[in-house]
């Protein structure tokens, strides 16, 4: 029996959602550590295949195992490809020709394609106005968060930013691919390990032909450490999390956090690197709290439950 779709998110799956945007808010510093001496393809592989390392040995351990099916591991290959293999090599090499803040608002982008991928491929998911205009106010509290200044790029490496929105539609399908797993019977840990293999097989070949790893110098400590953070940290716990979100939550309620992301990356350097939060960045995270509240849809259904007592 599979287990329903909940449009209205638990107290505890916004929390997972918010300790996921941690992880893949940590990415985007990682990634661009070691983008300074990997090539693009590598950094995923050695995300993805760090992460398929770790979560093939941790499964056995929970007493687990990957199906065998064919079935299952074409579902797999097609998972790995939309949400790892496309995407990470997308992002990574658009990080190193595009400003942090532009990437991140066009990487916000993603719940807009959720919502309409959604709408289309789903009958329980459909587009509804208060979860449309919730979107694009998140959207817009995270234009306002970051700075619209950084706008002043858009234009300039066109290939770099098309990337990006293209690694958000990807993440959007993969998003709703991915609900057939647990109607499939896989359970959210099988799943994130046998989809990351399927990718880090995949990236394995891509590498060797595009970049021969084997001759590229050796990393610094600091990028071999990037490298670890993205695998297990980025990668390996965090795909747990989306898995079992995406099973209880649905693709668009998953995809918001997208609009979280820079909120952890600004409260992260607010916590440990010292750096002072200027005003526009509460506006932005005012903003994207109503935004996240006309998804969410309770504030505005007890709205109306006052107004018809």
């Amino acid at each position: 029996m599979t287990q329903a779709i909940s449009r209205v998110m638990t107290p505890t799956q916004w929390a997972m959602l918010v300790l996921l945007s941690v992880l893949w808010g940590g990415s985007f510093f990682f990634a661009g550590v070691a983008v300074h001496e990997v090539p693009p393809v590598t950094i995923a592989l050695a995300r993805a295949g760090g992460a398929a390392l770790i979560l093939n040995l941790l499964l056995p351990m929970i007493g687990q195992r990957l199906p065998r099916t064919r079935e299952v591991w074409t579902a797999f290959a097609v998972m790995g490809f939309i949400n790892n293999v496309v995407p990470f090599t997308l992002i990574f090499w658009a990080q190193g020709h595009i400003a942090s803040g532009l990437a991140s608002i066009l990487n916000a982008t993603t719940p807009l394609s959720a919502i309409l991928v959604a709408h289309v491929a789903t009958k329980d998911e459909k587009m509804i106005g208060s979860r449309f205009v919730g979107v694009l106010i998140g959207f817009a509290g995270v234009a306002t968060m970051i700075g619209l200044d950084v706008l002043d790029g858009v234009g300039t490496h066109v290939a770099a930013q098309f990337a990006l929105v293209l690694a958000g539609f990807s993440y959007a399908c993969a998003g709703v691919y991915g609900r057939r797993f647990s109607k499939m019977g896989v359970t959210p840990m099988a799943t994130a390990t046998g989809q990351v293999t399927a990718s880090a097989l995949f990236l394995c070949v891509m590498s060797a032909f595009v970049d021969a790893p084997w001759t590229l110098p050796s990393p610094s400590a600091s990028t071999w450490l990037a490298l670890a953070g993205l695998a297990s940290l980025s990668t390996a716990l965090a795909y747990v999390i989306y898995f079992r979100l995406l099973a209880a939550a649905g693709a668009t309620n998953l995809l918001l956090v997208t609009f979280l992301i820079p909120v952890s990356a600004i409260a992260m350097g607010v916590w440990f690197l010292g750096e002072q939060p200027v005003a526009r960045q509460f506006v932005g995270l005012a903003v994207i709290g109503i935004g996240l509240a006309c998804i969410d849809g309770r504030l505005l259904g007890l709205g109306a439950a006052s107004r018809k007592a």
